[in-house]
């Protein structure tokens, strides 16, 4: 018993050596540079990473992340923008990426400097015809330590059904009021300096911030706000009510009671023959989204995209200008917009065009022939997928 014990005393000893340099480890182990060097390989480092994904969101990134790790561990926590391509299921993983440019700059990245597969993928990928992919070794060990995390439904499921975090929505907060995550409460990122004093004075909480869904940026800036004033377990939801939605998850819609007091009855089009939507100043998102897509915007629709021209010139809706409202005024933006037109503001998520709306409004603006696109877009030139976000029923 005694030589027993002995054996599996130093077995335990090894074990542990073993995993402590693994995880102090500075550098790719040999392993790992012998697969980087044999696949002539080009590693990058945190800080590149972080300038890469920008924001944070989707539509933002100048390179497509890929998590290399298993799902269980991607969905539990990944570098924000991340898609999940694991080595052991890389053909189904693929399908995600495989109409994206050969030429676009792909990053992989898995468990540390002593996990092989990020580079195993990056090799996968180049076979695939990708010229342009690169591998961050140190991976989701250290930028866990140095920013926060991405994470997927099941974890917020889990936070919300054992109250263990609080759920922040960085939506306008007229978004808010129409439906949101049971129990979030709500921080627009424009108003983030101003409602501040609302987070937990323990810097230790549990915080999950969520937005419009993977296209919307509004959560990563508030978690970016929230990390930067001393809050190192804060993560993104970047599925957010969208995805929180489509698992039938609850939500505050859920909870309000059916009025039964006839509404007024509204307009169905503007005067100038534009299908209104159901909610205060938006157009009809299913109806716009059907004349986009035959390419039958009438001429007196003027789309006006109010994203950075940066983003603006990544993709478009066919037609579409550029106003970049968040950095203008009420004034500013009207001087700027066509006249005679019926004005739609679009963004990639709904959110900014909403503010723009509320920016004219606010500032007392006739808003009558103006109006914001909610939903989801992404383009790339002027090939646009669009995906209309439901009106508050």
């Amino acid at each position: 018993m005694k030589k027993l014990l002995a054996v599996f005393s130093v077995a335990f000893m090894f074990l542990y050596a073993n995993a402590q340099e693994v995880a102090d480890l500075k550098e790719p182990s040999s392993e790992v540079k012998e697969l980087m060097k044999k696949h002539k390989l080009k590693e990058v480092d945190f800080d590149y990473v972080k300038k890469m994904i920008g924001v944070g969101n989707r539509g933002a990134v100048e390179a497509i992340l890929i998590d290399a790790r298993p799902q269980v561990k991607y969905q539990r926590g990944t570098i924000p923008s991340s898609l999940n391509i694991a080595d052991t299921d890389f053909e189904v993983g693929y399908k995600q990426i495989a109409d994206v440019s050969k030429d676009k700059e792909i990053i992989v990245f898995c468990g540390g400097y002593a996990c092989t597969k990020s580079a195993i993928v990056a090799d996968l990928l180049m076979k695939k015809g990708h010229k342009n992919v690169k591998v961050y070794n140190a991976g989701e060990p250290e930028w866990s330590k140095k920013d926060y995390l991405e994470v997927d439904t099941l974890v917020v499921k889990a936070y919300f059904e054992n109250n263990s975090a609080l759920l922040v929505d960085a939506r306008p907060h007229v978004k808010y009021l129409q439906e949101t995550i049971l129990g979030s409460i709500s921080i627009p990122d424009t108003n983030f300096d101003k409602l501040a004093g609302r987070f937990p004075i323990d810097k230790d909480e549990k915080i999950v911030v969520f937005c419009a869904g993977y296209e919307c940026e509004k959560s990563n800036i508030v978690a970016e706000k929230l990390y930067k004033l001393g809050y190192k377990n804060v993560v993104v939801y970047a599925g957010g009510l969208p995805e929180w939605k489509k698992q039938s998850l609850p939500t505050t819609a859920g909870a309000k009671k059916v009025d039964a007091v006839k509404k007024e009855q509204k307009p169905e089009f503007s005067k100038n023959g534009a299908k209104l939507g159901k909610d205060d100043g938006s157009i009809d998102g299913e109806w716009l989204k059907a004349l986009i897509v035959e390419n039958k915007v009438p001429e007196y629709i003027q789309i006006v995209n109010v994203l950075p021209e940066k983003e603006f010139k990544k993709g478009n809706i066919k037609g579409s200008i550029n106003i970049e409202t968040d950095k203008l005024s009420a004034k500013e933006i009207v001087s700027k917009l066509p006249k005679n037109k019926t004005i739609v503001f679009n963004c990639s998520a709904g959110a900014r065009s909403i503010e723009a709306w509320m920016k004219l409004k606010k500032d007392g603006i006739d808003v009558s022939d103006i109006f914001y696109f909610d939903a989801n877009i992404n383009c790339k030139d002027n090939n646009c997928k669009i995906e209309v976000n439901e009106p508050l029923e």
